[in-house]
């Protein structure tokens, strides 16, 4: 019995051993993880802690405002009330979610939606449900803060534009910023950040931000504030001073309301931009606040396309404008003797196919020599001068000109419209270019387009033999200035037409003539589409002419220059150039100490030559030719184009007369301007 009795006495102290060692253990293993909490990682829970009691609110930085050059407010910021939703406690946010939704007129649907879209951010970071919170919702927040404790407000700056989208087009919006501005901005950006979207807003964005802040409060178990702890204070963005003149912009804007166009009024010495108007336009105040999906897309989709910054975007015919470009070539290249004369009968025979000129039915011009033929815009002297100059010269001091190439204004998406040559139509449409095609681009139609803005430069350059400034909004931009040198005869010659255009019995524009300011400028009437093929379809009015005018003053180096179009409008002399009065006459009368008076709704004045500069503009596309002077005879049994057009080597099949459409388009012809919105041209082959 007794070995039984010894190892019986053996076993619990085994088991009492290995008890012994995993108690010890254990004690290691806590008083490792009590280490461990209390020293290693008692940074980490005291901030925890501490956001359980401590809550920052971002302090939201007003961007900088908008001045004219007079120091004026265009645009600037108030202070307003965002409602954050707090997501700290998932439980008590869910429980609350109705009353939030039915107290700030919220559904649920637009809640948890934007929850959804949050739930990869922490959760210690609220959520903005309310941008702009009214009085009624403040209240809400403040009364119920015991109930519902996942509201709060935060004080944030709106912007504040313009009424009726004055000035819209330049300055811009702001918006919230995208997953793609977040993804490239290195972590300076934070979802729901205001950021410049359009316009100046975005050119300046830098500028015009400023630095948020961070508010620190202590808020106690129902999330009442009860003391702050601290605040670092936001940076507000900087101010910058346009060059817009605020005077000049409302005559402006006066001028072209319930018109569909644009006008841009520069300083032609330095390239400062005095007024800048497009219509329609939209409102900016619109933006200032998240703008519904549903306003965003009518925007998008509607027909007058008001988001369209015409000044910078419209690529349109400039129509008689561009015989400027023309008159210039003529003279600087010594290709053609400046004595030149051409009999104008009202109309011409060119590469076999009868031309009109704009006067054609009403009466002639007669001979035509060069000041003439600038004074009352002769299609047939144009014609002929482009016809033997070609296609390379044209395009050479076009280009020279600036058309074709982007202005450098410092804004964004400018256009660079187009100035064809031989080498374009071999490198975009891989043919020859036809010589008959130089005929349209000679007055400003075919495939040649212009924006206002590359308009405005182009003839101040010319005023002022060969400077092409940088057009700019920003004060203290000090723009470039481009030099294409041009004969002081040339300039001299060019000038006197467009003195005479408005100042000489027959000009285009001589209704607007100004006593004491030598008001100089060329109007221009451009074709949307082919006057047969807008016959034919019955949209007269859909399709009516666009009226362009480009005026400045004085005649010699101007001061100013204001280029006018109005789409649609019919002829440049009735319906732009009162415009550019309009305005030149405020910039002189402000000058002269004269008080500016809004200029009342004007009515179209008839001209002694009415501008009906495209009137018989058309020809067929398919007819053949050799380059040689115009044979003047009447044009017999002969169907007369309804306006200017371009002769193609080839037989003739279709009807003259016609726009291509898209399913008209002629075999090698390059197709109507882009499919933009408001910037189509005629193409280079108006029939």
């Amino acid at each position: 019995m007794a070995p039984w009795t010894g190892n019986d006495q053996k076993l619990p102290q085994a088991r009492l051993v290995l008890l012994s060692y995993m108690a010890v253990a254990m004690m290691i293993v806590l008083l490792v993880g009590f280490w461990k909490l209390q020293v290693i990682q008692t940074g980490h829970y005291s901030d925890l802690a501490e956001k359980n009691q401590i809550r920052s609110i971002p302090i939201i930085a007003p961007r900088g405002p908008m001045l004219d050059r007079d120091g004026r407010v265009i645009v600037d910021s108030y202070p307003s009330f965002s409602i954050l939703l707090l997501r700290d406690d998932p439980k008590l946010l869910q429980k609350s979610l109705p009353q939030v939704a039915d107290g700030l007129q919220i559904s649920q649907d637009d809640l948890k939606q934007q929850l959804d879209a949050a739930k990869f951010e922490p959760k210690f970071e609220p959520i903005v449900i309310k941008p702009e919170a009214s009085q009624a919702d403040i209240a809400y927040v403040e009364s119920h803060r015991a109930d519902i404790p996942v509201l709060e407000l935060m004080m944030v700056q709106r912007r504040r534009y313009p009424k009726n989208g004055w000035f819209a087009s330049a300055a811009g919006y702001v918006g919230e910023v995208s997953p793609q501005q977040l993804e490239h901005s290195d972590g300076h950006y934070r979802p729901g950040d205001i950021v410049g979207k359009a316009g100046l807003e975005r050119q300046y964005n830098d500028l015009l931000e400023g630095t948020d802040g961070m508010r620190r409060v202590i808020v106690n178990s129902v999330g009442k504030m009860v003391r702050t702890l601290d605040d670092v204070e936001a940076v507000p963005g900087k101010p910058i001073q346009l060059t817009i003149d605020s005077d000049l912009q409302q005559i402006a804007e006066t001028d072209l309301t319930d018109k569909r166009g644009a006008i841009v009024a520069m300083d032609a010495r330095n390239g400062e931009i005095l007024a800048y108007v497009s219509h329609p336009t939209f409102d900016p105040n619109d933006f200032a606040v998240r703008i519904p999906t549903k306003e965003w897309a009518d925007l998008n989709s509607d027909a007058a396309t008001p988001l369209l910054n015409r000044v910078i975007q419209a690529q349109l015919a400039p129509g008689s404008v561009f015989k400027i470009v023309t008159a210039t070539a003529m003279l600087e290249s010594k290709a053609i003797p400046e004595n030149s004369t051409v009999f104008c009968p009202g109309y011409g025979t060119f590469y076999g196919r009868v031309f009109k000129c704009w006067v054609y039915g009403k009466s002639s011009h007669g001979v035509v020599d060069f000041h003439k033929a600038i004074v009352q815009s002769c299609d047939i002297f144009f014609y002929t001068m482009g016809m033997r100059l070609g296609i390379d010269k044209l395009a050479y001091y076009g280009s020279g000109l600036g058309l074709g190439k982007k202005t450098g204004i410092d804004l964004p998406s400018e256009e660079t419209g187009l100035m064809p040559s031989e080498e374009w139509v071999q490198r975009v449409y891989h043919r020859k270019w036809y010589p008959g095609e130089t005929i349209s681009v000679a007055i400003g139609q075919g495939a040649v387009t212009a924006t206002p803005i590359q308009l405005a430069r182009m003839i101040a350059g010319v005023a002022s033999g060969g400077n092409l400034v940088q057009p700019h909004l920003y004060k203290n931009l000090h723009g470039k200035i481009d030099r294409f040198p041009i004969s002081e005869d040339t300039v001299e010659k060019v000038t006197d037409g467009m003195y005479g255009v408005v100042n000489e019995g027959g000009g285009t524009a001589y209704h607007v003539r100004l006593q004491n300011v030598e008001f100089s400028g060329k109007s221009g009437t451009a074709q949307v589409i082919g006057y047969d093929l807008r016959s034919r379809l019955g949209k007269e009015k859909e399709f009516k002419d666009n009226a362009w005018f480009v005026g400045y003053a004085p005649k010699r180096n101007p001061e100013i220059v204001v280029a006018v179009l109005v789409q649609g409008g019919g002829h440049g002399g009735e319906a732009s150039a009162p415009i550019a009065r309009d305005i030149v006459k405020a910039y002189y009368n402000k000058k002269n100490g004269v008080t500016v008076e809004e200029t009342a709704q004007n009515q179209p004045v008839k001209t002694q030559a009415e501008d009906h500069e495209t009137a018989a503009r058309e020809a067929d596309s398919n007819t053949t030719g050799q380059l040689s002077p115009p044979e003047m005879k009447p044009p017999a049994e002969a169907k007369q184009p309804a306006g200017a057009g371009q002769a193609k080597p080839e037989p003739a099949k279709s009807q003259s007369g016609s726009q291509p459409g898209p399913a008209q388009q002629p075999k090698n012809q390059p197709p109507r301007a882009a499919q933009r919105p408001d910037t189509a041209s005629v193409g280079s082959i108006p029939q």
